[in-house]
């Protein structure tokens, strides 16, 4: 059977547009064509990643079947890429992400993945109720309290994105009607306040202009109203991914203190904790929580919470429903030793366990030094280049996220579309209300000073093609010259 006949029949038959269906043609005694189909509505049923491996597999299959059956040599079996490649009209681009090298990624999570921790995951299921994942769980539980730097908290590692932890934290604290202050300076402070809003919570909401942190003036003067102590939990971002704007959380205990207000103190340390200052027990946070995707650099898929025992024992009288999201039931199973209550990811625990181990060899206080490092550099390179830093003032910058301000003339989406198509580089969009109007270059988590180097020379690029005149090697060599100056030894090579 020659492949090149089926070729023929799915380039003339792929752009159909009809309900899925799989066609066969009947045999014509006097031709050898014998074509096969699969046709999806909308576009080709190849448009997409999975779709066109879907589709390469099933048209491999019948070459397979019909090279059998008409007695064939054996069929020639095309690769997915090679199948789409050959569906192609004449000067049709192919749709496919392939980039040669590494991509580069500088998105503020999800973010790069060591090889460690990538071999650590190579590994087949396991059965979690084995004595080998208790006592692996026993240690990562123990050592997750490390990154909170807290001995008193109860950490919980959640099978959830940063959304779930956030869900965790509010319901197994907070009533239906309870009075939260929230402070709106960003979308994912923004999408907190949503799903706090949609929990039936009375959110007290405290808004800033976007690239500015939380207002703690308005927090001073509610907390000095309250003296019926109305307020039950004031729920801040630790770090605005969207703005790069890093709030004061030791302001917010002292005042906190100050007032002598028993509200609880909910923090989202998704893009801060593992890679910026965080202090659980000294700042008095009760709930805090990160995400596996960020400064862990592991896979998207733990959400782990932290709760002192202000927050347990607020846990107790909490009227929020909840099932998947209970920390009761973590707590059952804690006693009992097994610590799962349902199946965990297998391959995500031993991802976490060699990511912790990466972190303790490298020393948490140096992985915060070395982010606040990448931080200055980028800030530096942003100045250089002529741009403005979304932050607008130096107390609020973020050392694991910067976004970066366009001229109005240049749509900001076109700079991270520009990067992805041509150089293989991942940078943030601007969201929502900075939409067009900021990218954002993201440095956190296993990431060195030479490949921050590499994204800025990058950056630099896609600047100069969009139009804007940008000095290529201004950013890079400003960057350059305040990294030499500042880059230690590493410690295991001295």
């Amino acid at each position: 059977m020659q492949v090149t006949s089926l070729i023929h029949g799915l380039r003339i038959l792929r752009d159909k547009t009809t309900n899925p269906s799989l066609f066969i043609p009947q045999h014509e005694p006097n031709r050898s064509t014998r074509s096969v189909v699969l046709v999806a509505t909308g576009k080709g049923v190849a448009d997409t990643t999975l779709s066109r491996y879907l589709f390469a597999l099933l048209s491999n299959l019948i070459i397979s079947h019909l090279a059998f059956r008409h007695n064939s040599q054996p069929a020639t079996l095309l690769h997915p890429i090679s199948l789409e490649a050959s569906l192609l009209k004449e000067g049709e681009n192919m749709d496919y992400v392939y980039g040669p090298g590494r991509n580069n990624l500088f998105v503020p999570g999800p973010v790069n993945i060591p090889e460690p921790v990538i071999r650590a995951m190579n590994r087949n299921n396991e059965d979690y109720r084995s004595p080998a994942i208790p006592a692996m769980t026993k240690t990562l539980l123990e050592d997750v309290k490390k990154i909170f730097k807290t001995t008193t908290g109860t950490p919980f590692m959640i099978p959830t994105t940063g959304t779930g932890a956030w869900e965790s934290a509010l319901t197994n604290t907070l009533s239906p009607g309870d009075r939260t202050v929230s402070f709106l300076i960003g979308q994912f402070s923004l999408l907190w306040i949503d799903q706090q809003q949609r929990l039936k919570f009375n959110v007290d909401v405290v808004e800033s202009e976007w690239g500015q942190g939380a207002n703690l003036d308005i927090l001073a003067e509610k907390l000095a109203a309250d003296h019926a102590h109305t307020i039950k939990a004031i729920c801040i971002v630790h770090n605005e991914t969207a703005t790069g704007v890093t709030n004061n959380l030791a302001t917010v205990r002292k005042l906190l203190d100050h007032y002598r207000h028993p509200a609880l103190l909910l923090v989202d340390g998704v893009s801060s904790i593992c890679a910026l200052d965080f202090r659980m027990d000294e700042w008095g946070v009760d709930v805090a929580l990160t995400g596996s995707q960020k400064a862990l650099s592991l896979p998207t898929g733990i959400g782990i919470v932290c709760a002192s025992p202000k927050a347990l024992e607020a846990s107790k009288s909490a009227k929020s429903v909840r099932v998947f999201f209970d920390w009761n039931d973590y707590l059952k199973f804690y006693k009992l030793g097994t610590y799962w209550p349902y199946t965990p990811s297998i391959q995500l625990l031993y991802g976490l366990r060699a990511a912790l181990d990466l972190i303790f060899e490298e020393g948490l206080d140096n992985v915060i030094a070395r982010h606040s490092r990448l931080g200055t550099a980028t800030r530096l390179a942003v100045e250089a280049w002529g741009l403005k830093n979304c932050t607008q003032k130096d107390e609020w910058h973020s050392d694991t996220v910067t976004a970066v301000v366009v001229p109005p003339y240049i749509d900001s989406a076109e700079i991270v579309k520009r990067a992805w198509k041509r150089y293989n580089l991942s940078l943030g969009l601007g969201l929502n209300k900075v939409a067009g109007k900021v990218f954002r270059i993201g440095h956190l988590g296993n990431l060195n000073e030479l490949q921050l180097l590499g994204c800025l020379a990058g950056v630099e690029m896609i600047l100069k093609d969009v139009g804007y005149p940008v000095k290529l090697g201004s950013g890079v060599a400003a960057a350059c010259a305040y990294l030499q100056n500042n880059i230690p030894m590493i410690p295991s090579r001295v």
